[in-house]
């Protein structure tokens, strides 16, 4: 490898280019009649040409050869990737999911497009308003195929393996423990090095951005500055033998076949990239008194809808922190809500579900159906001496909350055979303490 390099900071106005080709990027213009070093200018729109300047995304790229460069996109099958919402009954349980088996190489390759799977999800990518929540898991690199997303943006989550990103900008280093987003129409491959799984939150419709900090301030959450983007890193690499371009569009797969890479960008800038984040870079901030700060205190992105604090999804983490507050039961509370909270594990045991709940597998708990800590935890929890105490170390479990009713797919709930059916009996030692003589 050589040595991965970083520009910094979320939603900058970056220039970057390859240091072989030094004065790639046009002065002063974005497309003159003649590029350096005969290069194509060519133009990536993340929103309309007249959003608001806040939210005007675009990058210009100078590549060797357009995009448009291609043989004409035919279907490829999609295996388990689906937005069809009605393919089984709805089911409001309860569901945990034991970790998602990787398939063992070398008896059966699967690279990171055939390895997704579609859990759940709501909307449709046609009227660019939804979610999906997929799984991958994989045990081989892409090799002479990419893939970009037409529908929307997809925010990645390694929980086993890490993944060496290529995109059009350059290339990224992403390991367990850190995560990346790949916006809408950018093109990238994922190569691997090994047994490889994690969870993607897909949105069309909108970007994800900071949350607003309100009362918090200035500082705090995310920061701004630990959002890493890639430099410039160019192939001029003929593929005889056909390179595959793969278009998820309309929550379809279609591949087209073209004789290049497609990671021949010399130059670029602009403020439409893909990026990465760490998430021990969290700035964590808690109650230190008593009672509990609502979790949207841990949000470390959103994508948001039209309406005022309401998430189309947010991601939200629950890293190791302290835990301080007095005279209060200290793990999340029993919980009805009006949003739908998928949850994943990427390492270590989760304060309010200590068995069951493990690293590669998943919960969700849909819109009203209630949830919170099992019996043991209850128990321990009301009567634990409250003390200053470390919370969640060597632990990161994480939440995808919509603000959409969540439908599960056939592959979740039946075809993966991960559903835990006793999921339910977690909360059946739960007793009433209810004592009427006593205040």
């Amino acid at each position: 490898w050589f040595i991965l390099q970083y520009l910094s900071g979320f939603g900058n106005e970056h220039v970057s280019e390859d240091p072989r080709c030094p004065g790639a990027l046009p002065e002063g213009q974005n497309n003159p009649q003649v590029c350096p070093y005969g290069l194509y200018a060519e133009q990536l729109s993340g929103s309309a040409f007249t959003c608001p300047r806040p939210t005007n995304k675009r990058s210009w790229l100078y590549r060797i050869l357009p995009s448009v460069c291609h043989k004409p996109f035919k279907p490829l099958e999609e295996g388990h990737l689906t937005h069809d919402w009605d393919e089984i009954e709805p089911d409001p349980n309860q569901l945990r999911w034991k970790p998602f088996e990787i398939p063992k190489a070398p008896q059966n390759k699967i690279d990171f497009v055939s390895g997704l799977y579609t859990l759940c999800g709501a909307g449709e990518p046609r009227g660019r308003n939804g979610i999906a929540v997929h799984i991958f898991v994989c045990n081989t690199s892409m090799i002479d195929r990419c893939l970009y997303n037409s529908d929307g943006d997809f925010l990645i989550v390694p929980q086993q393996g890490k993944l060496l990103i290529t995109t059009e900008f350059g290339k990224m280093l992403v390991e367990p423990n850190e995560i990346c987003v790949i916006q809408q129409g950018m093109r990238f491959s994922v190569e691997v090095f090994g047994e490889t799984r994690g969870y993607i939150l897909e949105v069309y419709g909108a970007h994800f951005e900071l949350p607003d900090l309100g009362p918090i301030g200035a500082n705090g959450l995310a920061n701004p500055r630990d959002f890493l983007v890639p430099v410039a890193w160019y192939e001029d690499r003929q593929v005889p033998g056909g390179y595959t371009v793969i278009s998820k569009y309309q929550g379809k797969l279609f591949a087209a076949q073209q004789d290049f890479s497609p990671f021949n960008v010399v130059a670029w800038h602009g403020n439409y990239t893909p990026y990465k984040y760490h998430l021990e870079k969290f700035m964590v901030i808690n109650a230190v008194a008593f009672d509990h700060a609502d979790p949207s205190i841990f949000t470390v992105l959103t994508a948001k809808t039209t309406r005022a604090g309401v998430a189309l999804a947010d991601f939200v983490i629950f890293p190791p922190r302290w835990g301080v507050a007095n005279n209060t039961f200290r793990p999340p509370y029993y919980h009805r809500n009006c949003m739908s909270e998928f949850m994943g594990l990427i390492k270590g045991h989760y304060e309010a579900k200590e068995e069951g709940f493990q690293p590669g597998g998943g919960s969700l708990h849909s819109m009203m159906t209630p949830h919170g800590p099992d019996a043991d935890c209850f128990e321990k929890a009301s009567k634990a001496k409250l003390e200053p105490e470390r919370v969640a170390d060597g632990t990161m479990a994480f939440m995808f909350e919509s603000s959409l009713s969540l439908a599960v797919t056939k592959w979740g709930l039946q075809t993966s055979n991960r559903l835990d059916k006793n999921y339910y009996k977690c909360w059946e030692p739960l007793k009433s303490h209810f004592n009427p003589k006593c205040k």
